[in-house]
C-alpha cells in the first residue's frame, strides 16, 4: 500500500522539516506535529466536507491548531517482476506508475514529487524500532558540501568551486543497533625497568611483575550499517550519531525522503559488531594496564554476547559530484553534518606540498648546522 499524507488545509503534500522537527506543507505553510499523524480511519467532526476550514492559505496563523491531517491509504495497482526486478505502485496523487527495488520504502513520484511511502515493507519484521530524524535539510547540506570542498589543501581548484554537484539525496539508511556485554580477562607479564650509575658503572635493573585484569564490559548501540548497496567503509566513519535525538520509529519522518529496508539480519551481522566491538574492549584492557616498561600477555580472553538489536534508521545525505567525467560520491551525517569521501587530488599542489615541506627541513637543517657546529 501507498502512504501519502496531505496538508487538512489546502490538500498540499506534507514533508518532515528538519528545521521545525514538523510536517510542513510546502504550498501554505502549515505545520503538524510528528505525534499527530495517527489516523484512525475517521474524519473528525468539522473536519471535511462543507465543515472543513478554510483558512487564508498565506496565512499560517489563521490555521485552527486543533484541526487533523489526513492519512490516505490506498491498495497499489501492482504488476509482475521477477524477484529482485522491483514492484510498481501507482500514485495517489496524480495516478503516475511508480516503480521501486525490493529494498526501498519511502521515495517520491517521479512526475509530481509528492512523498511516497511503501507501509507494506514498514510493518512485522520489517517495521524499524527506532529513527534519528534529519536535522539538516538539502539547502544546509549543499552549503557545507560546498564549504567542505573550499578547504581541500591538495584538491584541484575547479573541484573546490564545488558548482558540480550533479545530486544530492536524503536517505535513511537501515541500522542494527545493538547492546553487547560480557567480560575480558588478561592475564600478562610486565616489568619495571630503571638505569642508574654508581661509580664507573651504569647499572639496569629490571624487576617482573604478574598482572592480572578481569573486567565487566557492556556496549551499548553499536551502530552497523544492514544495507548491502552502501560502503560499509563510508557508513562507518560517517559515526558518530548523537543518540540524544533517538527518537521511536513514526512513519511521517520519511516524509520527503528516501528509504531503505535492511538487507542483512541483525543475526548475519552479529560477527561483525562482535570483531568491531572487541577491538574497543582490547584497547579498554590496555588501558587498565598502565605504569610499566613491557607488558607481555600470557593469557587474553574477551567473552562478548548480544543482548538487543535494534532496527533503526538513521540520516544520510548522499552526493554525486562530478568532476572531469569522473563521478565522486560522499556521504553526509544527516544529523551532524560531518561528511566523507575520497576527494581528486591535484599533482601539481601534492608537489608543491612535497617542496615546501623539502625546503623547510632544508632550512631548519641549516639552521641547526649554523647554532652547533660554527
Amino acid at each position: 500500500m501507498i502512504i501519502q499524507y496531505k496538508c487538512p488545509s489546502c490538500g498540499a503534500d506534507l514533508q518532515y522539516d528538519s528545521k521545525s522537527k514538523k510536517l510542513k506543507c510546502d504550498s501554505c505553510g502549515r505545520e503538524m506535529e510528528v505525534d499527530d499523524a495517527a489516523f484512525d480511519g475517521t474524519i473528525p467532526e468539522g473536519e471535511g466536507g462543507n465543515d472543513a476550514p478554510n483558512p487564508d492559505p498565506f496565512s499560517a496563523n489563521s490555521i485552527p491548531d486543533e484541526a487533523e491531517f489526513e492519512e490516505i491509504e490506498i491498495e497499489e495497482n501492482q504488476r509482475s517482476f521477477k524477484e529482485g526486478e522491483g514492484r510498481q505502485y501507482n500514485c495517489n496523487n496524480c495516478g503516475a506508475v511508480v516503480i521501486t527495488t525490493d529494498d526501498t520504502t519511502a521515495t517520491t513520484c517521479s512526475f509530481c514529487g509528492a512523498p511516497v511511502m511503501l507501509g507494506d515493507r514498514l510493518t512485522g519484521e520489517l517495521a524499524p524500532a527506532r529513527i534519528i530524524p534529519f536535522s539538516i535539510n538539502k539547502e544546509q547540506a549543499k552549503e557545507a558540501f560546498r564549504k567542505w570542498c573550499k578547504n581541500g589543501r591538495l584538491t584541484p581548484k575547479g573541484f573546490m568551486t564545488a558548482d558540480r554537484i550533479k545530486n544530492i539525496t536524503g536517505m535513511y539508511v537501515p541500522f542494527w543497533l545493538y547492546d553487547m556485554g560480557g567480560t575480558g580477562e588478561a592475564d600478562c607479564t610486565a616489568t619495571r625497568v630503571r638505569s642508574y650509575t654508581r661509580g664507573d658503572y651504569i647499572y639496569t635493573e629490571t624487576k617482573y611483575y604478574h598482572v592480572y585484569r578481569r573486567v565487566n564490559l557492556a556496549y551499548r548501540m553499536v551502530p552497523v550499517d544492514a544495507s548491502e548497496k552502501m560502503n560499509d567503509t563510508l557508513m562507518d566513519l560517517l559515526e558518530p550519531f548523537s543518540y540524544k535525538d533517538l527518537k521511536e520509529f513514526k512513519m511521517p519522518y520519511l516524509a520527503g525522503y528516501l528509504a531503505e529496508k535492511y538487507n542483512y539480519n541483525d543475526r548475519q551481522l552479529l560477527p561483525r559488531v562482535q570483531q568491531r566491538v572487541e577491538g574497543y574492549a582490547d584497547s579498554y584492557l590496555r588501558s587498565t594496564i598502565h605504569g610499566y616498561t613491557t607488558v607481555t600477555y600470557n593469557h587474553k580472553n574477551i567473552n562478548l554476547q548480544k543482548i538487543n538489536a535494534y532496527y533503526t534508521l538513521l540520516p544520510v545525505w548522499m552526493v554525486c559530484y562530478d568532476y572531469r567525467d569522473s563521478e565522486h560520491v560522499f556521504a553526509m551525517n544527516g544529523q551532524t553534518g560531518k561528511i566523507v569521501g575520497k576527494p581528486p587530488l591535484s599533482k601539481g599542489k601534492i608537489a608543491a606540498w612535497f617542496a615546501g615541506v623539502s625546503a623547510g627541513v632544508f632550512a631548519l637543517l641549516q639552521v641547526v648546522t649554523l647554532l652547533f657546529f660554527r
